[in-house]
């Protein structure tokens, strides 16, 4: 089929992971007259509970992947951890955007550094680790401290290690035996930034208002939107995501996570090329959100405004916030400003996310302070 067909509501779209990105896509998708299948090892998911079909079979299974790909008009995913080999097959009977290149080049750390230093973009210099030996020469390289990352199925801050001086390479190697790895430079960075880019079949793109986050146990806690960064940063940090997009030949959506240095130099640190975390304000407080863009780009209709309504603040919620027992929803839903999504994942697990909040408002600050005060509502304490 043509890479420039267009799929109009009424047609079905299928989706490769069926966790809460697949979940909110799905309800735009629904939302605007579309089907959705969604196929994943698990069954009763986050996306299966809002989607028209659910296959559950294993991403590896070559005759349950072509069966549910010949079903379909256009098919996406939702998260990188998926077999390149598995989209190929489902290529043969579909159209797949963003396209199978895309996904090899995002799943994998050192593929993306690669990509991302052969096509001139910023990012902290790395070395490629596969022995501790050459971790070890990797770190009287790169000096210390240090980050050391597996190449390969990594997010969250998992497959993560920081590297001191104190460090016992032989220890921390043992972690990693066997897999590729990556160690990355020490970024001092200001603030942890990411803007979501996305772009259509014919090459025209949407970029998003740059977010700013923060982080807890290396998963995103807060997001505040706009950045607290100066114009000519935000523009640069757009400017950023979109070569990104263009080099990739992406059609679909991009988030581009970066560092902003004190210096006001942005770095690029990983790429997804799907939703994202920080993006999830975008539902509430965007003329389109990302999910309802990722929707129009994949079936090749022109992009939505971007635009942000009004500043806003998103909050994870995580299983901890279980802790106390079943959270007080009704306490959080007082304040009229601040909308509840859950992910209708049954056990809370720590570190888990189960949901998030927006709060939005006349200011950042604003918005911000009823995030923080409704997941304090939450809990029981």
């Amino acid at each position: 089929m043509s890479d420039t067909a267009v799929f109009l509501p009424g047609s079905t779209i299928g989706v490769m992971g069926s966790g809460q990105l697949g979940r909110m896509f799905a309800i735009a998708a629904r939302r605007m007259g579309y089907r959705v299948h969604t196929f994943s090892p698990e069954k009763n998911t986050p996306t299966g509970q809002v989607a028209d079909l659910e296959v559950s079979a294993a991403y590896e299974d070559e005759s349950a992947v072509r069966a549910f790909a010949e079903g379909l008009d256009v098919l996406t995913f939702e998260f990188e951890n998926i077999p390149v080999q598995s989209i190929q097959w489902a290529a043969e009977s579909c159209v797949v955007r963003p396209s199978g290149r895309v996904l090899h080049v995002c799943q994998h750390r050192l593929r993306e550094k690669e990509f991302l230093r052969a096509a001139g973009l910023p990012l902290p210099e790395f070395v490629e680790v596969h022995s501790a030996v050459a971790l070890r020469e990797a770190v009287g390289r790169l000096g210390t401290p240090s980050v050391l990352k597996t190449a390969a199925f990594g997010y969250d801050g998992k497959g993560q290690r920081k590297i001191t001086a104190d460090s016992d390479l032989a220890e921390v190697w043992s972690g990693f035996e066997g897999q590729a790895a990556v160690l990355e430079a020490w970024v001092p960075f200001e603030r942890e930034i990411s803007v979501l880019v996305a772009r259509s079949i014919s090459g025209e793109t949407a970029v998003y208002p740059v977010c700013e986050n923060a982080h807890a146990n290396h998963v995103l806690d807060l997001t505040l939107v706009p950045a607290r960064i100066s114009e000519a940063q935000a523009q640069e940090a757009r400017h950023l995501a979109e070569r990104a997009a263009s080099a990739l030949e992406l059609v679909g959506l991009l988030a581009v996570e970066m560092f902003l240095l004190p210096n006001g130099s942005i770095l690029i640190n990983e790429m997804a090329p799907r939703p994202h975390n920080s993006g999830h304000f975008s539902f509430d407080a965007s003329v389109t959100s990302q999910f309802e863009q990722q929707l129009r780009a994949v079936c090749g209709l022109p992009l939505g405004a971007p635009d942000l309504l009004c500043p806003a603040a998103m909050a994870n919620l995580l299983g901890d916030v279980w802790s106390g027992g079943e959270p007080d929803w009704a306490a959080a839903a007082a304040l009229p400003f601040v909308k509840i999504h859950l992910y209708g994942k049954a056990q809370p697990r720590l570190g888990r996310k189960m949901g998030h909040l927006v709060g939005l408002g006349g200011s950042l600050e604003e918005a911000a302070a009823r995030v923080c005060e409704a997941r304090r509502r939450l809990q029981r304490l």
